[in-house]
């Protein structure tokens, strides 16, 4: 894979109160996990846009990153708007399909960065 230039940018969700949920997520990883998800991040800013195994579409507006960690899987949703991918939402995947919870979360803060732009 070529790293000559970045296709899209990564950038964090921001709460109005300044929070981001997904990095403060990440910063509570260890340190082998956020190397992985960082590099995951990386191809797909110099490689996007991508498909499976990485990453999925879930719904209208929403995909997600897929990485393996040391113990088990990794879910990062986000959205892409203005050549910008916004992480949404992190976590570590417990179950076989994306719990209701987390898409509902995710589904939430699409809504929020929508109304932003405006």
């Amino acid at each position: 894979m070529t790293k000559d230039k970045k296709h899209i940018t990564v950038i964090f969700f921001k709460t109005e109160s300044g929070k981001e949920p997904a990095r403060e997520w990440l910063q509570d990883l260890s340190v082998a996990d956020r190397k992985e998800i960082g590099k995951d991040l990386q191809d797909i800013e110099y490689s996007y846009p991508l498909g499976m195994p990485l990453v999925k579409k879930l719904e209208k507006d929403l995909w997600e990153v897929r990485s393996t960690l040391t113990e088990g899987t990794a879910r990062i949703v986000f959205t892409v708007y203005d050549k910008k991918m916004i992480l949404l939402h992190g976590f570590k995947k417990k179950t076989q399909k994306i719990e209701k919870k987390d898409i509902e979360l995710a589904r939430t803060r699409l809504k929020h960065h929508k109304e932003k732009r405006k």
